[in-house]
């Protein structure tokens, strides 16, 4: 006589790990959910999955050249004065964020992804030294 999905047998069993079988309502909900996938969804799926598929991960970030924006090369005037800025507030306001991209010549994006990047810089460095 075979007990239902979720006896108290059925538990012990997989509790234990024999054969890692699942309940069949489980295996056929994991059936549906795929199945009933707008198309293309278990490819993203699948992507999202393995980080090296996607552009700027994997072996063409260990090294290689990435297609897109090429990095920007700060200018040591640049440096320093955003370096200044961060010394009187970690975090940048919008009014600053446009009086520094005006007088550096840097996009607004720029300067807000330099001041993440400093903060990040900043966060290794002070747990560094504990």
């Amino acid at each position: 006589m075979e007990k239902g999905p979720f006896s108290v047998e059925w538990l012990a069993r997989s509790s234990r790990g024999t054969g890692g079988r699942e309940s069949p309502a489980v295996l056929g909900e994991s059936r549906c959910a795929r199945r009933s996938l707008p198309t293309g969804q278990a490819s993203r799926d699948q992507e999202a999955a393995d980080p090296s598929s996607r552009p700027g991960h994997g072996a063409e970030a260990a090294g290689g050249a990435v297609p897109g924006r090429p990095r920007t090369k700060f200018s040591a005037a640049q440096l320093q004065e955003l370096e200044r800025s961060f010394r009187e507030q970690r975090y940048i306001g919008a009014g600053e964020k446009r009086r520094l991209a005006a007088a550096l010549n840097l996009s607004q994006s720029q300067i807000k992804t330099w001041f993440q990047n400093r903060r990040m810089k900043f966060k290794r460095q002070t747990q560094d030294a504990r």
